[in-house]
């Protein structure tokens, strides 16, 4: 076994994203993200009719001609391809896949493959799931109270303290996830902030939005929430390319840093207000028209799960307005 130490932000982007990390090696993970963890986007159709509607809504507001649709975290273009199904008849749409791995085979041609956001475009940006997997840099209290840098080891996923955390990363501590007793941990989110602010600054003007699990400055998790999923299931984080690596994604952090007017929401709110409630049909619906009272009902329980309090209804939304210049 070797003894090759490194931070985790460090030994993530490798296990994730290097040329044989788990997003990038056909050979690791064929089926790509769905094959390893199931989003709103694989629960139900109902979200990317969601997300349809929020850039139809998106496009009426900028009176714009063809507007963007940049799906960040694309996977292997489902989100895309149920939004490109649900898309009113006639609202032109130039969508985005922005994916460090290669374009799935028979993905529909109008989608544009990319490795970064396009920039200077005009719509919806939308990145689902997305920050959790932006590699981050953990920290941990030791015993004389001393927030240090935690080190992992590549090939078993051990853990040991190294150094003081110093600079913007203690600095981003101190504004957003104080830790004072030891054993106390946190992920340092200060990389996720800047991806964030980088992904808002591609759109010249329209919507940002990111869904993710989330928790806010004052409810952070004492413990930090870094962990590993294969296979449908979480596995202990080992940055050995074999298991996705993730963490909880402190959204007030990412709206603070990037440009534009920001509100924070959960999933629940979001899809209700976008019309995705989970209400059952009328049972008069039942003796009216037997057929259509059963797909009322099996849509109000795909919209049940992707609201649910405890489940993905819980989620965070982080939206973005991004003005055009000259208009406020």
């Amino acid at each position: 076994m070797t003894e090759e130490w490194q931070g985790w932000r460090e030994a993530a982007q490798v296990a994730l994203y290097g040329d044989e990390g788990f997003y990038r090696s056909p050979i690791r993970s064929p089926e790509g993200p769905a094959g390893h963890f199931r989003t709103s986007v694989h629960a139900s159709p109902l979200f990317a009719r969601a997300v349809a509607g929020l850039l139809a809504r998106t496009a009426s507001e900028l009176s714009a001609g063809p507007v963007a649709l940049v799906d960040v975290g694309a996977g292997r273009g489902e989100l895309l391809t149920g939004v490109l199904a649900a898309v009113p008849e006639g609202l032109e749409v130039i969508p985005y896949g922005v994916e460090v791995a290669a374009r799935p085979p028979g993905l529909d041609p109008r989608i544009v493959w990319c490795a970064e956001p396009p920039r200077g475009v005009t719509g919806l940006l939308f990145a689902n799931e997305w920050l959790d997997n932006v590699p981050v840099d953990v920290a941990e209290v030791d015993g004389d109270g001393v927030a240090r840098y935690v080190q992992v080891r590549i090939a078993d996923g051990a853990e040991r303290l190294g150094p003081p955390v110093t600079g913007a990363d203690a600095a981003w501590l101190e504004r957003w996830w104080p830790l004072s007793a030891p054993g106390g941990r946190a992920e340092i989110g200060l990389p996720r902030d800047r991806a964030w602010a980088g992904a808002v600054g591609s759109l010249a003007a329209g919507l940002a939005v990111a869904v993710d699990y989330a928790h806010v400055r004052g409810a952070r998790p004492p413990f930090g929430t870094l962990t590993g999923f294969r296979g449908g299931r979480e596995v202990r984080p080992v940055p050995d390319g074999s298991c996705d690596l993730t963490a909880h994604v402190a959204l007030d952090a990412c709206a603070a840093g990037a440009p534009g007017a920001a509100g924070l929401t959960d999933q629940r709110a979001a899809l209700h207000e976008l019309g995705i409630t989970g209400d059952r049909p009328p049972l008069s619906l039942a003796a009216a028209d037997p057929g259509a009272y059963v797909r009322a009902l099996a849509s109000a329980g795909e919209a049940a799960e992707l609201t649910a309090r405890g489940g993905l209804g819980d989620f965070g939304w982080l939206l973005h307005r991004v003005a055009a210049p000259g208009h406020g």
